[in-house]
């Protein structure tokens, strides 16, 4: 089975999720409360990218494997971090509009970044990165979706509330799914390299809410705030970096998206444990 046919329904569905969940008002609250919002928006677009380079360079990973770490770090807003909010008792408006703000940001920010990063440790052993064919397909997946999403909130909000509730059970049990055919695809690779590369992302996981929380408490953000800040930071779309990997007009390279697979599992497990110290406080 191609797992580009699973992966791509799956992002275009959780991105239309968003955008049903999404109020145009949304946006007044990054002029209204910025520095939450900066704080993490610092953590996910440039923080993330720059641990992950370190710890790509420290583990000595492979090509494909480096580009991969950092294309997992490059994929904020991931689809969980409302519930996981929600769950931590944070700040849940905060994380709805940090992840709009992450995943649209983010069409921009990803072919700048992978496109350094390509040319930095991937065309001497002939990875390339074709640059149009990415912002073509995100436009198409990430930013279309959550447009026809916005668009039926207004239209239609009671179908849209409806079709929320069904989206959101689903989107879990697709991701894991997704990573289910992954690891019996490529189970030997995956259990080759799961020492070495689930060191490393767990590392990043782990690194990525320490400084978040960190930057949270410089500019004095409430507990509230702070506990979304760290989820948002930590949280990744996985779904958006295995696409991206595994598409046929951009990597194809299946192999590429074993750090997205491996960072997927770890941080919900870490996360999950976070929530859980957070609620026995």
């Amino acid at each position: 089975m191609n797992t580009i046919w699973i992966v791509l329904p799956v992002l275009t569905l959780l991105m239309f999720d968003l955008g049903l969940t999404l109020r145009v008002e949304d946006f007044g609250k990054v002029f209204r409360h910025p520095w939450p919002i900066v704080v993490a928006l610092l953590g996910q677009l440039v923080l993330l990218p720059l641990i992950a380079l370190g710890l790509a360079w420290a583990f000595n990973l492979t090509p494909v494997f480096f580009i991969g770490l950092i294309l997992i770090a490059c994929c904020p807003g991931g689809s969980s971090s409302n519930v996981f909010s929600k769950l931590a008792g944070g700040d849940v408006a905060l994380s709805v509009t940090l992840t709009a703000l992450s995943s649209l940001i983010t069409l921009f920010t990803i072919p700048v970044i992978m496109s350094w990063a390509t040319q930095m440790i991937g065309e001497s052993v002939g990875i390339t990165l074709p640059v149009g064919n990415l912002i073509k397909q995100n436009l198409l997946l990430m930013l279309l979706p959550v447009v026809v999403g916005i668009i039926l909130h207004y239209a239609c909000p009671g179908f849209a509330e409806k079709t929320d509730r069904v989206l959101s059970r689903l989107a879990f049990p697709l991701l894991m799914l997704l990573i289910t055919v992954f690891f019996i695809q490529h189970y030997r690779t995956i259990i080759d390299n799961m020492g070495l590369i689930g060191m490393c992302v767990t590392a990043l996981i782990l690194v990525a809410i320490a400084c978040s929380s960190l930057l949270s408490r410089l500019v004095k953000n409430s507990d509230r705030q702070r506990r979304t800040v760290v989820i948002e930071v930590g949280m990744q779309n996985a779904a958006q970096a295995i696409a991206i990997a595994s598409s046929p007009f951009i990597f194809h390279d299946e192999v590429m998206a074993i750090p997205a697979i491996l960072y997927s599992l770890m941080m919900n497990v870490v996360l999950l444990i976070y929530v859980f110290i957070i609620r026995r406080k």
